[in-house]
């Protein structure tokens, strides 16, 4: 599915404009962007899952056709790790809400 898709699916499931949708979608994308990339922070969303920073020490690497070593620095990374109740939907358990 396409960021295009997900617009026009939105559209026609609330009646909002296109256009309005879709600033919309890349608002919240660009939101995610900031928290992550700037802010190193988590973004939780219940639900749905997780958008989690990994951090990944320095570490030493091997070049085998050039027969090198070579260091790899720290660097984060984004990450995605989707709710207890999303697995189990994707497994095709029912979910049953404690309301």
């Amino acid at each position: 599915m396409t960021k295009a898709e997900i617009v026009n699916n939105i559209a026609e499931q609330t009646g909002l404009n296109k256009k309005e949708v879709a600033i919309t979608v890349e608002a919240f994308m660009e939101e995610i962007r900031n928290s992550l990339a700037d802010n190193k922070e988590n973004v939780y969303l219940r639900g749905f899952g997780s958008f989690i920073v990994k951090h990944r020490a320095q570490k030493t690497a091997r070049n085998i056709s050039k027969n090198t070593t070579l260091v790899i620095e720290a660097h984060d990374l984004p990450a995605f790790k989707p709710a207890k109740s999303f697995i189990e939907r994707m497994d095709g358990v029912e979910v049953v809400s404690e309301d």
